[in-house]
């Protein structure tokens, strides 16, 4: 039997949020705790924030993919919320894997703030220097980047924005790629040029703040239900739904958009060799909750995709 929060942190807190302690996600944690505030009247010293440093901003010097992938950013908030110590972890949407654990679920969605990557050092892709050096980890960014540009040549660039705007400070790179919802939460919205979907797709999920709390906690569920934001779980689990049906992991190079309009949602989405040299792409049109059409376009795009496309999806299967 669960415990409500009341009866896990007697009169001192309402619900206890668990989130990485990077500046960023802290920033997203304050968010979700003012929204909750809001929604109920409650005073922020209610709500209680607890930080715990991830698995993901330990390593920094080796992609995320060879290190044990998404995991590693919710591994040590699952322990957390399994244990009974948080009453709810809030992430980043895109960091959060695929498949969940199905002792958890996601009791809210934040509204989707800017879901457009921005581009450090340029003013678009187009002006790169030609042949510069572009800072990512990113298996999306790097294949949609040497797609458009393959004069360009990628390095590694990992850690937080701050860690990751010093290094290109100091040159080891001549342009990066930072999530504008990031860089607008952190208070940094002039930093970069943020680049416009129909030329370069964004990430699933990305602009997302997702809550997540144990699947037997309904008390937990219905406080942060109040916070849920409609249309944008709509999107966001059409996204992940396209994820799950192509199989992909960490490794795997995918670009994609959902946007709702009422109950109709519309999804553009893209798979990219490696190497950027190879590039396939689709659409579908949809009405919410109806995932058919997305695993009919995850279908056509694996069909008419080649295998330096296809070895990096469905590795599971």
């Amino acid at each position: 039997m669960s415990q409500s929060p009341q009866d896990s942190a007697p009169g001192a807190y309402r619900i206890r949020l668990g989130t990485r302690e990077s500046p960023l996600a802290m920033a997203q944690a304050h968010e979700t705790r003012a929204r909750l505030c809001a929604a109920h009247g409650w005073d922020e010293n209610e709500v209680e924030i607890v930080p715990v440093v991830a698995s993901g901003d330990k390593v920094l010097d080796r992609p995320l993919a060879e290190i044990g992938g998404k995991a590693l950013w919710t591994k040590e908030l699952d322990a957390w919320l399994g244990e009974g110590r948080i009453d709810a972890a809030v992430h980043s949407a895109k960091d959060v894997e695929t498949i969940r654990p199905s002792e958890f679920h996601f009791a809210a969605f934040l509204p989707r703030a800017d879901r457009r990557d921005s581009l450090v050092g340029a003013e678009s892709i187009a002006a790169i220097p030609r042949g510069a050096t572009v800072g990512t980890s990113a298996p999306r960014r790097a294949s949609q980047l040497l797609n458009l540009r393959p004069d360009c040549r990628v390095v590694m660039f990992r850690g937080n924005v701050a860690t990751r705007l010093g290094k290109l400070e100091a040159g080891e790179a001549d342009v990066t790629f930072l999530a504008a919802a990031g860089l607008e939460r952190l208070g940094q919205s002039a930093v970069g040029q943020p680049l416009e979907t129909g030329e370069w797709i964004p990430a699933a999920s990305q602009g997302v703040i997702a809550i997540e709390c144990r699947a037997d906690a309904p008390e937990v569920t219905a406080m942060l239900g109040a916070i849920d934001h409609a249309p944008t779980r709509a999107e966001l689990e059409a996204e992940r739904a396209l994820l799950a049906a192509l199989g992909g992991t960490c490794h795997s190079p995918v670009a994609v958009l959902c946007e709702a309009d009422g109950d109709a949602l519309a999804m553009r989405a893209a798979l990219f060799s490696p190497d950027g040299s190879e590039r396939v792409e689709g659409k579908a049109n949809f009405a919410r909750a109806d995932h058919g059409p997305v695993a009919a376009l995850a279908e056509d795009l694996l069909k008419r995709a080649s295998p330096a496309i296809t070895e990096h999806f469905r590795q599971n299967a």
